[in-house]
């Protein structure tokens, strides 16, 4: 009988939490703005008397939003919890909308280091934030995977390059430089309450009535310059240098600047939420990256996005939509899916 194996010093740290130490405050010109910079202009993003028609009290926050202030709370896991490693690649995503969040919603943001695995020589580490309303319900879970890379898989040259680059408050290579000890921290206990508005609602969307497994989507062109590469580093706070900086993206082992894989998730939530009628309809968004796009700086990069309904559910009134993307001739979701509330 084979005795398990011991587990590392990363899993050994699996559970550790930590809050955001205010509330975000969600506004009417940053739901806008992050709408703008992943392309999405669906009127309820914009328009408050068109958010009201659909029965929310304020500017709706397109779906991948929360990935904004993720961003900022996760920093600090990966400065001082999660270290050891040169870079990280983001693999998966999972969004769950429990009630979409809109402008005037104060949240508070959870961080957990939810799971460590080991596949194929490389540890894939799961970072979930749950975020709670004022209420004290929480209205939408993410998880974010990310894949980490050790100091033998990229090009040394690059810790000093990034170094060189990055903003005066970022830190993206690892260890915040404390000597005090680790000591680990774990959720509170409790049962966790979950908003039901985005269940109990009537969405604005087609009646399930008048769906079929395998229909499929209009197939929609998003087209990505270094522009919005930079607007959307600014807009989500995501300043991987990777989606900027031609040298450091070849140190990285890319043919070039690549996109963000959120940005390219929050095309693909646009399009799914376009065809819904509804972005707040939308309860559950899982994707798997498998390719970045690339984007050069002569001619950018286009996205096809496409779908179609893999499974509907007569109970629920609820449908499964495969996304698929495109770029450049390759696949850069593996698997995406969307869950989506119909009439």
């Amino acid at each position: 009988m084979t005795a398990a194996a011991e587990p590392s010093a990363l899993e050994l740290r699996v559970g550790h939490y930590y809050q955001m130490a205010d509330t975000y405050r969600v506004g009417h010109e940053k739901v806008r703005e992050f709408a703008r910079a992943v392309q999405n202009y669906h009127p309820a993003h914009w328009d408050v008397a068109a958010a009201a028609e659909l029965g929310y009290s304020g500017l709706v926050a397109p779906l991948t939003f929360t990935s904004a202030p993720a961003m900022a709370c996760n920093q600090r896991m990966f400065e001082s919890v999660v270290v050891g490693y040169d870079m990280y690649l983001q693999t998966e995503e999972v969004f769950e909308q429990h009630r979409p969040i809109v402008a005037g919603d104060e949240l508070r943001i959870d961080v957990e280091l939810s799971s460590v695995r080991r596949i194929g020589g490389r540890d894939l580490i799961t970072v979930t934030n749950t975020f709670t309303d004022a209420a004290g319900e929480r209205v939408h879970t993410l998880h974010t995977t990310v894949v980490g890379v050790t100091a033998e898989d990229v090009d040394q040259a690059i810790r000093p390059a990034i170094a060189g680059v990055m903003m005066h408050d970022v830190n993206m290579l690892g260890n915040d430089g404390s000597d005090a000890p680790y000591q680990k921290t774990k959720r509170p206990g409790g049962e966790a309450r979950i908003a039901e508005a985005g269940t109990t609602r009537t969405p604005g969307t087609p009646s399930f009535d008048d769906l079929k497994v395998g229909d499929e989507l209009p197939v929609h062109h998003a087209r990505l310059s270094r522009g919005d590469l930079v607007n959307y580093a600014g807009v989500a706070g995501d300043a991987n240098p990777l989606h900027w900086d031609e040298d450091i993206a070849k140190l990285a082992g890319q043919p070039d600047v690549i996109a963000h894989g959120m940005l390219t998730m929050g095309l693909g939530a646009g399009f799914a939420s376009s065809w819904s009628g509804d972005p707040g309809a939308i309860t559950r968004y899982a994707i798997r990256l498998s390719q970045p796009a690339v984007v050069s700086a002569a001619e950018g990069a286009d996205i096809e996005y496409s779908g179609r309904i893999k499974s509907l559910d007569p109970a629920a009134r609820t449908g499964v939509v495969i996304v698929g993307a495109k770029s450049g001739g390759r696949k850069i979701f593996g698997l995406a899916t969307v869950t989506v509330r119909f009439r």
